[in-house]
C-alpha cells in the first residue's frame, strides 16, 4: 500500500493527539519531504518541534510556513512563539507586528 500525504498527516495528528510527539515529528518531516509546498505539514513540523524543544529547526519550519502562507495569522503567531522561547525578542516582535496586521484584516502580502 503507497503512503499517501493524507494518511500521513492523519497519522502524525493521531501521534500529537495521544502525546507521541517524537512520532508526529517524524510523520509531519515525511509529509513536508512528499510535498515541499504543503503548508499545514510545515506548521505543524514546526509546532510539534517546538513543543519538543527544538526551537532553530522549529523557527525554520515556522518562516517556511509564513513563506508559503504570508498572511496566515496563526503562522505568524506561532512563529512569534517559537521566537519568545530562542530568546529572539525583536525577531518575535517582528512577527507579532505581522500577526496583528493580519488580525485587523491587514495583508503582509498583497493578493496576486
Amino acid at each position: 500500500m503507497s503512503e499517501t500525504l493524507d494518511d500521513l498527516f492523519d497519522d502524525a495528528n493521531g501521534d500529537l493527539a495521544v502525546g507521541d510527539l517524537e512520532g508526529a515529528v517524524v510523520k509531519y518531516r515525511r509529509c513536508v519531504e512528499l510535498d515541499p509546498d504543503f503548508f499545514d505539514g510545515w506548521h505543524a513540523l514546526a509546532m510539534a518541534l517546538m513543543k519538543t524543544g527544538h526551537l532553530k529547526e522549529a523557527i525554520g519550519a515556522g518562516l517556511k510556513a509564513t513563506t508559503l502562507k504570508p498572511n496566515d495569522l496563526l503562522a505568524w503567531t506561532a512563529l512569534s512563539q517559537m521566537y519568545v522561547q530562542d530568546g529572539q525578542i525583536g525577531e518575535a516582535e517582528d512577527a507579532k507586528g505581522k500577526a496583528r496586521i493580519l488580525s485587523l484584516g491587514g495583508r503582509i502580502v498583497r493578493d496576486a
